[in-house]
């Protein structure tokens, strides 16, 4: 820390759901809020992760009302945000907005910031807000003010800071904080029974975690394991929705592995499934850290991963897991019939995940540096 003392009124703006983004920005204000600060989540549902959280340290909730009216065409989520911030920043003094997301979380905070005339404005870049929305031509130049005109800006990875200078043309700085893992919850589980519930004990338990995106690639996920189950007894676990599933489900009965492919939707407790699982599969064309991986890294899980975007980052090939090209499906599932055979290189892989996730990826090294930042931002200092 630098000695400027933290803001103690902090709104977070970010995604309701399970994604990457919504995930990491909940646990960070839930761990923000236990480190004695007040802290104001603003959104149009309550946070995946934040539902059911008790105690005095609980952070508060601000609803998003939305609005509609014949004459839009579309609702404005950017304005209803920035409405209910401006009102929380004034009713509550908050000194730091935390916005995770550029669109349309970071613009909603500096217009909220330039109606109130008070207050920093973070912003946390998590990916697909540079190389999807804000690529896209309809929001490119407001995603490059959000970006400029935010007074501290991070990024998720060394990978996605470059690229976000790159697409945008932006030469400020962008610092980077990886993303973390709860390493008391992703542990590995050993208990047989609740392992059966999924395969049997001669069976490899194969995993991906997504939310089946194009980007996710789950048909190499499908392809690869088809292989594996050619050479030994294996079932694969497919954990998630989006718009991909129904092509993965359709390759999975044309390879004839459809009765050892299981989709198990938003299955809500992740953890134990990881906790059980051999293997983990991110074939993805581009992450920008690999949250999922990491996760899987801290329940002793070795990882097959596409060398993709900032994955290198989280997964170190042949001491965590193995990389493979993107797209080669034959590199990949022979990484994972060298894993799945060899038990005790698994066992010296899965260690050394769960190594990396307590020394690199610790909520005790991550949340630190963002409550540093914090105080850097509030106090108008660069990285």
């Amino acid at each position: 820390m630098t000695g400027t003392p933290t803001p103690q009124k902090i709104a977070v703006l970010c995604h309701a759901g399970a994604g990457g983004s919504g995930v990491v920005a909940t646990e960070l204000g839930l761990l923000v809020a236990q480190s004695g600060r007040e802290v104001h989540f603003v959104g149009s549902a309550v946070p995946f992760r934040l539902a059911g959280q008790r105690g005095a340290s609980r952070p508060f909730y601000h609803q998003v009302s939305a609005f509609a009216y014949a004459l839009f065409d579309q609702p404005f989520p950017e304005l209803a945000i920035a409405n209910t911030l401006t009102e929380v920043i004034l009713e509550h003094g908050v000194d730091l907005t935390h916005a995770h997301y550029a669109i349309p979380h970071a613009t909603a905070a500096l217009h909220a910031q330039a109606i109130t005339r008070r207050g920093r404005v973070m912003t946390t870049l998590h990916g697909t807000d540079v190389t999807l929305v804000g690529a896209e031509p309809a929001f490119r130049h407001t995603t490059r003010h959000a970006i400029e005109r935010s007074d501290h800006v991070t990024a998720v990875s060394h990978f996605l800071a470059e690229q976000t200078r790159e697409v945008f043309g932006v030469e400020r700085e962008i610092e980077v904080i990886h993303n973390f893992v709860d390493a008391d919850r992703f542990v590995r589980v050993a208990d047989p029974e609740v392992r059966a519930r999924f395969a049997d004990p001669d069976e490899a338990l194969i995993v991906h975690v997504s939310n089946f995106r194009p980007v996710k690639r789950v048909e190499d996920v499908v392809r690869v394991f088809a292989r594996v189950v050619s050479e030994l007894p294996a079932r694969l676990l497919m954990i998630g929705d989006g718009p991909e599933r129904p092509r993965a489900f359709e390759l999975a009965a044309q390879l004839g592995v459809s009765g050892r492919t299981h989709f198990l939707g938003s299955f809500p407790d992740v953890q134990t499934v990881l906790g059980l699982s051999d293997l983990f599969l991110l074939p993805s064309s581009n992450e920008s850290f690999g949250l999922a991986a990491l996760e899987a890294m801290s329940c002793e899980v070795p990882v097959v991963a596409a060398r993709a975007g900032g994955v290198p980052e989280v997964v170190e090939d042949g001491v965590t897991g193995f990389l493979a090209p993107l797209g080669d499906v034959d590199a990949m599932a022979d990484a994972a019939l060298r894993i799945l055979r060899d038990p005790a290189l698994a066992r010296a892989l899965g260690a050394a995940g769960r190594h990396a996730a307590l020394t690199r990826f610790h909520p005790d090294r991550i949340v630190p540096r963002y409550l540093d930042a914090y105080a850097r931002t509030v106090a108008g200092a660069s990285a």
